[in-house]
Protein backbone atom coordinates (compact mmCIF):
# COMPACT_ATOMS: atom_id res chain seq x y z
CA UNK A 1 0.00 0.00 0.00
CA UNK A 2 1.15 3.47 -0.99
CA UNK A 3 -0.34 6.33 0.74
CA UNK A 4 -0.03 9.73 -0.93
CA UNK A 5 -0.74 13.07 0.91
CA UNK A 6 -0.99 16.49 -1.18
CA UNK A 7 -0.24 19.63 0.02
CA UNK A 8 0.45 23.32 -1.23
CA UNK A 9 -3.10 24.11 -2.78
CA UNK A 10 -4.39 27.31 -1.69
CA UNK A 11 -6.41 31.11 -3.52
CA UNK A 12 -3.59 32.90 -5.89
CA UNK A 13 -4.18 35.68 -8.35
CA UNK A 14 -3.73 35.04 -11.99
CA UNK A 15 -0.57 34.76 -13.18
CA UNK A 16 0.80 34.07 -9.79
CA UNK A 17 2.50 30.76 -8.82
CA UNK A 18 1.73 27.67 -6.68
CA UNK A 19 4.28 24.84 -5.89
CA UNK A 20 2.01 21.16 -4.76
CA UNK A 21 4.23 18.57 -3.09
CA UNK A 22 2.98 14.69 -2.76
CA UNK A 23 4.44 13.12 -0.56
CA UNK A 24 4.37 9.03 -0.27
CA UNK A 25 4.71 6.59 2.48
CA UNK A 26 3.94 3.39 3.04
CA UNK A 27 5.45 0.72 0.63
CA UNK A 28 8.82 1.38 -0.82
CA UNK A 29 8.41 4.35 -3.00
CA UNK A 30 11.05 2.54 -5.16
CA UNK A 31 10.00 2.49 -9.27
CA UNK A 32 6.92 3.92 -8.97
CA UNK A 33 6.25 6.77 -11.46
CA UNK A 34 3.99 9.42 -10.39
CA UNK A 35 1.28 11.54 -11.90
CA UNK A 36 -0.84 14.72 -11.04
CA UNK A 37 -4.18 14.82 -12.38
CA UNK A 38 -6.98 17.67 -11.76
CA UNK A 39 -10.87 17.85 -11.27
CA UNK A 40 -12.61 21.08 -11.80
CA UNK A 41 -16.37 21.53 -10.50
CA UNK A 42 -19.02 19.65 -12.81
CA UNK A 43 -16.19 18.02 -14.92
CA UNK A 44 -14.50 14.85 -15.52
CA UNK A 45 -10.96 14.22 -13.75
CA UNK A 46 -7.77 15.14 -16.38
CA UNK A 47 -4.36 14.70 -16.56
CA UNK A 48 -1.70 16.92 -15.85
CA UNK A 49 1.46 15.78 -15.68
CA UNK A 50 3.45 12.47 -15.20
CA UNK A 51 7.18 11.51 -14.05
CA UNK A 52 8.62 8.02 -14.50
CA UNK A 53 10.77 6.79 -11.47
CA UNK A 54 14.16 7.67 -13.41
CA UNK A 55 13.04 10.86 -14.01
CA UNK A 56 13.26 9.86 -18.05
CA UNK A 57 10.25 9.86 -19.00
CA UNK A 58 7.68 13.23 -18.39
CA UNK A 59 4.65 14.10 -19.69
CA UNK A 60 1.96 17.07 -19.77
CA UNK A 61 -1.06 18.14 -20.79
CA UNK A 62 -1.44 20.72 -23.24
CA UNK A 63 -3.13 22.89 -21.58
CA UNK A 64 -0.08 23.33 -19.17
CA UNK A 65 2.93 22.42 -21.40
CA UNK A 66 5.17 25.61 -20.61
CA UNK A 67 3.46 26.61 -17.79
CA UNK A 68 3.86 23.68 -15.35
CA UNK A 69 7.20 21.18 -14.11
CA UNK A 70 6.58 18.01 -12.54
CA UNK A 71 9.90 16.72 -10.33
CA UNK A 72 10.60 14.25 -7.94
CA UNK A 73 12.82 13.52 -4.87
CA UNK A 74 13.34 10.25 -4.85
CA UNK A 75 14.88 10.44 -1.43
CA UNK A 76 12.52 12.44 0.38
CA UNK A 77 9.59 10.34 -1.52
CA UNK A 78 7.93 13.44 -2.91
CA UNK A 79 6.63 14.49 -5.96
CA UNK A 80 5.80 18.16 -6.95
CA UNK A 81 4.19 20.52 -9.33
CA UNK A 82 5.76 23.93 -10.10
CA UNK A 83 2.59 25.71 -11.46
CA UNK A 84 3.46 29.38 -12.99
CA UNK A 85 1.43 32.11 -14.89
CA UNK A 86 -2.08 30.42 -13.46
CA UNK A 87 -5.09 30.64 -14.72
CA UNK A 88 -8.44 30.97 -13.20
CA UNK A 89 -9.45 27.93 -15.78
CA UNK A 90 -6.36 25.67 -13.59
CA UNK A 91 -9.22 26.25 -10.50
CA UNK A 92 -9.46 22.60 -9.46
CA UNK A 93 -8.77 19.92 -7.14
CA UNK A 94 -5.52 18.37 -7.86
CA UNK A 95 -4.57 15.08 -7.27
CA UNK A 96 -1.72 12.98 -6.44
CA UNK A 97 -0.93 9.59 -8.54
CA UNK A 98 1.18 6.92 -8.47
CA UNK A 99 1.46 3.14 -10.31
CA UNK A 100 4.55 1.01 -11.27
CA UNK A 101 3.54 1.93 -15.16
CA UNK A 102 3.97 4.83 -16.43
CA UNK A 103 1.41 4.20 -19.21
CA UNK A 104 -0.99 3.19 -16.49
CA UNK A 105 -0.35 6.20 -14.17
CA UNK A 106 -1.12 8.90 -17.07
CA UNK A 107 -4.97 7.59 -17.64
CA UNK A 108 -7.43 7.60 -14.81
CA UNK A 109 -6.52 4.22 -13.34
CA UNK A 110 -3.51 4.35 -11.40
CA UNK A 111 -2.97 2.08 -8.39
CA UNK A 112 -2.99 4.74 -5.75
CA UNK A 113 -4.64 8.26 -5.36
CA UNK A 114 -4.36 11.06 -2.52
CA UNK A 115 -7.04 12.93 -0.67
CA UNK A 116 -6.43 15.95 -2.94
CA UNK A 117 -5.53 19.63 -2.72
CA UNK A 118 -7.87 22.55 -3.56
CA UNK A 119 -6.32 25.20 -6.13
CA UNK A 120 -8.43 28.66 -6.84
CA UNK A 121 -7.05 31.31 -9.24
CA UNK A 122 -8.87 34.58 -9.27
CA UNK A 123 -8.99 36.66 -12.02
Amino acid sequence: QVRLVESGGGLVQAGGSLRLSCAASGRTFGGYAMAWFRQAPGKEREFVAAISWSRSRIYYSDSVKGRFTISRDNAGSTVYLQMNSLKPEDTAVYYCAADLDIAVVRTTHPSYWGQGTQVTVSS
